[in-house]
């Protein structure tokens, strides 16, 4: 990881808290205390990978050439896959939906970033979220949750629209539901 990559993740993480902070002022949008990672589970690399390889199988089976990502509750990536003929900005954009909803959603209470997405349309805010460093207000992730916490997030780019790329999110999600502590 380059210096100047490195010092532009910490300064957006501020800046994230910074928000974050201001929109805590306004009112929470669920619960304080879903805003904190608190358990100590995370969701193994097999499980990561296991949701990764069918998000991508479900696009492709679909024709639709995508990347995923799997993040941590930290938004670090756990799992990057490019599926074949998938173009280069795949990666940046599964990676990008996969942090916002493991970064935002806890805050604002969502799992499904197409909700956010519609929740933040024509805020007033809308702008300054979409302006932080890896956040992406496109439809396309979803949160995985263990004991009703987020615990890390699928995010797929490259299918047709973002409803198409969150359905293969969802699918790998679905792939792993099972083997989540409930």
């Amino acid at each position: 990881m380059t210096h100047e990559y490195s010092a532009g993740r910490r300064m957006g993480r501020a800046l994230l808290l910074g928000i974050v902070a201001l929109a805590g002022a306004a009112g929470p949008a669920g619960p304080v205390a879903a805003q904190v990672h608190n358990s100590s589970y995370e969701l193994s690399l097999a499980l990561a990978n296991e949701a990764a390889v069918e998000a991508v199988r479900a696009c492709a089976e679909k024709g639709w050439p995508v990347s995923a990502a799997v993040v941590d509750a930290s938004g670090e990536t756990r799992v990057l896959l490019k599926g074949d003929h998938s173009t280069v900005h795949t990666r940046t954009s599964s990676f990008r939906k996969a942090y916002t909803v493991v970064t935002l959603g806890p805050v604002f209470g969502f799992d499904a970033l197409s909700a956010f997405v519609e929740k933040t349309r024509n805020g007033p805010n809308t702008a300054a979220l979409a302006s932080l460093p890896d956040v992406l207000l496109l439809a396309g992730g979803v949160a995985v949750k263990a004991k009703g916490e987020i615990v890390a997030a699928i995010g797929v780019g490259g299918a047709p629209g973002g409803e198409k790329d969150e359905a293969c999110a969802a699918a790998g999600l679905a792939r792993i539901a099972d083997r989540l502590p409930r």
